[in-house]
């Protein structure tokens, strides 16, 4: 009974989340990331970009629990490239005092669904940090991934947010290829 008590609550949420405002889509190419707070699914507090300064570092955001499929499309396209990929951050991304409220148990059930061992991988951020970067990068077909390349200094390398295909991994695999 708990276990389904959580279930709603969580899909409840992410319903609700869904809701909220939708920011139109731009290209932050060039532009510093913004500094957000987020924790790991290891309990770890993550200020990002902060946290990543000095590599460069491919940063995967998703506003919405069905994006999953996008995500995991570009995670294969990662898996399989032909070239050594800096690591990769999922970042699941959730405005609003709302999910806020949640997040354990929010967390609790993206657990659930990841190995251990990827846990220190995924970084929720929630509430405000979580407005911020929905507009940032815009909120409108919401079901794609947000691909983002940080240089070293955390700046916007390259972007992506039309969903998985060929051409943008080559494109991802192109620019990675010239700063080697």
């Amino acid at each position: 009974m708990r276990a389904l008590f959580t279930s709603f609550i969580i899909l409840s949420v992410i319903f609700i989340a869904g809701c909220g405002s939708s920011y139109p889509n731009r290209n932050p190419v060039g532009e510093p990331f913004p500094t957000v707070t987020g924790k790991s699914l290891a309990e770890e507090e993550i200020v990002v970009p902060d946290a990543f300064r000095g590599e460069k570092v491919i940063l995967v955001l998703a506003y919405e629990q069905d994006a999953q499929f996008d995500v995991d499309r570009w995670g294969i396209g990662f898996f399989t490239a032909e070239l050594d990929l800096p690591p990769v951050y999922e970042i699941p991304t959730i405005p609003g005092l709302l999910p806020t409220i949640f997040k354990d148990a929010i967390d609790g059930g993206m657990r659930k669904g990841i190995p251990k061992e990827s846990w220190r991988d995924v970084i929720t951020v929630y509430g405000g940090g979580g407005g911020v970067l929905a507009e940032w990068t815009g909120t409108e077909n919401d079901l794609n991934a947000r691909i983002v390349l940080l240089d070293e200094q955390g700046v916007v390398r390259w972007f992506h947010d039309r969903g998985y295909g060929l051409p943008p991994l080559q494109d991802l695999l192109e620019t990675l290829k010239k700063d080697q």
